[in-house]
């Protein structure tokens, strides 16, 4: 019976292992039959009608449009299948990857800016080798104003200083995850900031009331101020899971003291699950390059899941390269000298899979204790999973992972001091999505002018228009919701400058 299951998860009905041998084909066989126009990736429509329909959703694991080879072998693998069809004896039968000389690493300068003129191919976008296209916006005014549905003295007060420092006011609301769904509510909250003029709005959310509608509630409020359905103020998220972590943010927003683009100090964590799949790894590597150039060092820590023994190797110093045994085992304690690169660190980046308490393999206990006035950008999915959710809970994320009820991977970064954190609360799509961000922010922008501009882009590239912000009742078993790209957070001062870029 369970090799029975076996065949059938893969496609094939058969009884005896050589005849699943011969009904399983080598996945370059799999590839040259079904991508007709040889683009190196499967579509659906490629598919449609053969034995691999219903097969084409469950490799397309993050649900990008797009299948490639490593995304059939990754699947396979799950299930004991080796690339060529036969059974697995042992991780080390995934077919070798390059050779760490010959992994691809393009300069960011290199990548395509997308947009929707200018789309990624479905191996670029496979490879998350690309970046989206973003551009400022002019804000209606420049006054700053605290939207809250907090009640609380302690909270409120801490508010008001924050306010009190910008030159602005707090603005109080029933409940955030529903401003959204009353028209008059919003015509009033329209009234209350083109009145003042606003240019940065702080939304500071209780934690149970930080869920996905309170996001494209923001949205649909502040893409409406004027006729164009972009975002017209800079915007970020004030939460933290308790109130002292919430005082700290509040206190190190208005003590803040930017750093000096000649003092960036970045670390990068990379992830590795298997042998084929180093887009995560290219990422922290392109990073460092980057860097490079203005004589910064960029500390690499890279963890490799255990099918990851012949993955490539990053060569250099300062990179350390972690093992966890399993998809439920997580890094929760470093080398010392790791350790005390990423205490020293200002700026840590992020790109792997996640899931609530996961971020690229590092468990969110694995967070330094202290991470006062560092920036951490994750581009790991659910890094910001909220509390209570408007969706139905997902059983298993990208990259096979069990889903389970667990601290938001950025919201524990507040918690232990990090003075601005970016993530998102469902399914990232990583790279492409960060990088204009911390972009925006290296080269001396606020806090809420490079989440205005990823947030723009994403309106602009999916089409939105105002009404179609909210996640409505008969879109909530939507496996692919279209605001799903919309989920983004940053949690931080929006009128903060995180880096002063120098001269």
């Amino acid at each position: 019976m369970k090799i029975f299951v076996i065949g059938l998860i893969a496609g094939v009905a058969a009884c005896s292992a050589c005849h699943a041998q011969q009904s399983i084909p080598h996945v370059d066989e799999l590839m040259k039959q079904y991508d007709l126009d040889q683009n190196g990736a499967l579509a659906a429509s490629e598919v449609k009608g053969s034995r691999y329909a219903r097969q084409y959703a469950r490799w397309d694991a993050d649900s990008d449009g797009s299948v490639s080879k490593e995304d059939v072998i990754q699947f396979r693998a799950k299930f004991g299948i080796a690339a060529d069809g036969s059974r697995m004896s042992k991780p080390s039968s995934l077919p070798k990857p390059t050779s760490p000389q010959s992994l691809k690493i393009p300069s960011i300068e290199s990548l395509l800016r997308v947009d929707r003129d200018h789309l990624p191919t479905r191996q670029l976008s496979s490879n998350s080798e690309y970046v989206l296209r973003t551009q400022p916006h002019e804000a209606i005014g420049d006054s700053y104003v605290v939207l809250t549905d907090h009640t609380e003295s302690n909270y409120l007060e801490s508010l008001n200083r924050l306010a009190d420092h910008r030159g602005g006011d707090v603005i109080q609301v029933k409940d955030l995850a529903r401003i959204g769904e009353s028209e008059s509510e919003l015509e009033r909250l329209r009234g209350e900031l083109r009145q003042r003029k606003v240019k940065w709005v702080a939304i500071a959310p209780r934690l149970e009331t930080f869920r996905e509608n309170t996001v494209l509630g923001a949205w649909e409020l502040l893409s409406s101020l004027d006729s164009d359905v972009e975002l017209d103020c800079q915007p970020g998220f004030l939460v933290a899971s308790n109130f002292p972590a919430f005082r700290k943010l509040i206190d190190q927003s208005i003590n803040y003291s930017s750093i000096s683009s000649k003092n960036i100090r970045p670390f990068a964590i990379s992830q590795v699950q298997n042998s084929t799949e180093t887009r995560s790894l290219q990422k922290s590597a392109m990073l460092k390059s980057h860097f490079k150039e203005s004589g910064i060092p960029v500390p690499i820590v890279a963890i490799y899941g255990a099918q990851a023994d012949a993955a490539p190797r990053l060569p250099g110093d300062q990179i350390w390269n972690l093992k966890v045994e399993s998809r439920k085992k997580f890094v929760q304690t470093m080398p010392a000298d790791a350790t005390k690169s990423l205490q020293d660190s200002n700026l840590v980046v992020m790109h792997g899979h996640g899931i609530p308490g996961m971020s690229c393999s590092l468990d969110v206990d694995g967070l330094p204790s202290d991470m006062s006035g560092k920036i951490l950008l994750s581009g790991s999915c659910f890094s910001a999973s909220p509390v209570a959710s408007d969706l139905p809970p997902m059983r298993q994320a990208p990259g096979g992972y069990e889903v389970q009820p667990r601290d938001a991977f950025i919201l524990r970064a507040i918690d232990n001091g990090a003075v601005v954190a970016f993530g998102h609360q469902r399914l990232s799509s990583g790279f492409p999505h960060l990088y204009p961000v911390l972009e925006s922010w290296v080269e001396g922008q606020t806090v809420g002018a490079g989440y205005q501009q990823l947030i723009n882009a994403l309106i602009e590239f999916g089409g939105f228009k105002s009404g179609e912000f909210l996640i409505q009742k008969d879109q909530k078993n939507n496996k692919r919701l279209p605001q799903n790209r919309l989920l983004y957070v940053v949690i931080g001062d929006p009128a903060l400058q995180p880096i002063q870029r120098s001269n």
